[in-house]
């Protein structure tokens, strides 16, 4: 364990990536407190598996590893983004007999009041009604093209 904390050796590139990808938590942060270096021992065990699959894709796609990761994190980006819009549209469009306020989803997403109202199209509501296997509560939205 001490050895994940206290090895100052200079990682290999691909180690420090996965490092980045993979951090140690900090310390207080780990409730019980007694199972700290046991949750340091898991990423550090997360760091030697992600930097091992980090260097076979690297190899396998002859791209660099760092280029990889930011791909990485760029594709696990658009798909938090993506299901974000999706629980817009649930909260606004499926929740009940009352939609979720624009206010409070704003606050809880990150967006403006307005951005709520501009987040999710036809598209991520078609999405949410065949993840949940049910309509829309709400009537649909005329969008743009079909109000002209």
């Amino acid at each position: 364990m001490n050895a994940i904390l206290c090895d100052h050796r200079r990682m290999h590139p691909i180690e420090e990536l996965a490092a980045l990808r993979n951090p140690l938590p900090v310390p207080g942060s780990v409730t019980p407190e007694d199972c700290y270096a046991d949750a340091c021992e898991q990423v550090g065990e997360q760091r030697k598996e992600d930097a091992l699959r980090l260097e076979a894709a690297s190899d396998a796609l002859v791209v660099d590893p760092l280029l990889l990761a930011l791909e990485d994190l760029k594709a696990q980006k658009h798909a938090v983004d993506t299901r974000i819009r999706q629980l817009l549209a649930y909260g606004r469009e499926f929740h009940g007999s009352r939609p979720y306020g624009l206010q409070e989803l704003a606050r809880a997403a990150g967006y403006s009041f307005s951005g709520v109202r501009t987040a999710y199209s036809e598209t991520e509501i078609d999405q949410v009604a065949t993840q949940i296997g049910r309509e829309p509560n709400r009537p649909r939205r005329a969008s743009a093209e079909h109000s002209s």
